[in-house]
């Protein structure tokens, strides 16, 4: 990856998880903590848990773990897509937290 490609993908990580953790903020409930440090955006529950977004700059995707299992997203024409089936990550997340908190969530997808 060229230093330019590098940063460009740099920087549409760091606009994605700020979103995110925007996101997460207004969900106001008290039954989670987040954080963004070093391209990884971590989310930790209160009773247990954790979602981590990772930023893998090798290979150009956002990995997600939640769940005991993995996904790996893409920047595919503006949206991250799991490289796999295709899925949104906006979707994948509000599943996730959907399943977690044990109401409905819905997360916007973050720029790519």
């Amino acid at each position: 990856m060229h230093a330019n490609e590098e940063a460009r993908f740099r920087q549409s990580v760091a606009a994605a998880l700020r979103d995110l953790s925007r996101q997460v903020d207004e969900l106001d409930t008290d039954d989670l903590d987040a954080r963004i440090s070093d391209g990884v955006f971590q989310v930790d529950f209160e009773g247990g848990g954790t979602f981590v977004l990772s930023q893998q700059v090798p290979v150009r995707e956002l990995w997600l773990s939640a769940f005991a299992r993995a996904w790996h997203f893409r920047a595919v024409d503006g949206a991250w897509r799991e490289r796999d089936t295709g899925e949104p990550l906006q979707d994948v997340l509000s599943a996730c937290f959907t399943r977690r908190l044990g109401r409905p969530v819905v997360v916007a997808g973050p720029p790519a």
